[in-house]
């Protein structure tokens, strides 16, 4: 097995949007890629989920739902279930914590990114999808801080774009680029790596 700190961390988060842009760039990315990536989508906590089921038909990488405690490994896609935020924990392990009734966005961008910033440093790719609102943009600060990359996706293939504009308006976004484009982006930053 590839020890946890030898493999880079990809974060994909959105909102309004976001399952055609999941299944757009995960549907691109090749099932060799040694990547952890990451799914975060805002959703409603009351009802049930079928966005794993939904990016498992599109993915050639093996996707499931995230759960507490489980290793980050290359060649894996998480998804974030919904009423439960995603920590990235020292261990290289997934955390899950409820959400609660109340903001922060569910689940939170910013919580996700933030602790893969401290966790995974340079290794870490944040990707800010098409959605509504602000969240993730303190997570790409964290990220930018911690020595990690930022993709936002343009406004011109966002269907909604405020989020992703959010994260440029930080400064710390190192590439916007059209959806169609990201997975290629992607592929580059883990061959980067040296690892692909």
């Amino acid at each position: 097995m590839t020890a946890p700190d030898a493999f880079p961390v990809v974060a994909f988060v959105a909102s309004a949007g976001g399952v055609d842009a999941f299944q757009r760039v995960l549907g691109a990315l090749p099932r060799s890629l040694p990547a952890t990536v990451l799914v975060a989508m805002h959703q409603d906590p009351h009802r049930e989920s079928f966005l794993t089921q939904i990016l498992s038909r599109s993915s050639r990488l093996p996707v499931r739902t995230a759960e507490d405690g489980a290793a980050l490994t290359p060649g894996q896609v998480l998804v974030v279930p919904p009423g439960r935020h995603l920590l990235v924990t020292a261990e290289a392990r997934t955390g899950l914590i409820e959400a609660g009734a109340l903001p922060p966005a569910r689940p939170s961008a910013d919580l996700l990114l933030a602790t893969l910033a401290v966790t995974c440093g340079a290794r870490a790719l944040a990707v800010v999808l098409t959605g509504m609102g602000h969240d993730g943009q303190a997570g790409v600060r964290a990220v930018a801080h911690c020595g990690g990359t930022i993709i936002a996706q343009d406004e011109a293939s966002s269907a909604f774009p405020s989020m992703p504009a959010a994260a440029v308006l930080t400064g710390s976004v190192h590439q916007v680029l059209p959806l169609d484009a990201i997975a290629d982006a992607v592929i580059k930053h883990v061959e980067a790596q040296g690892l692909a």
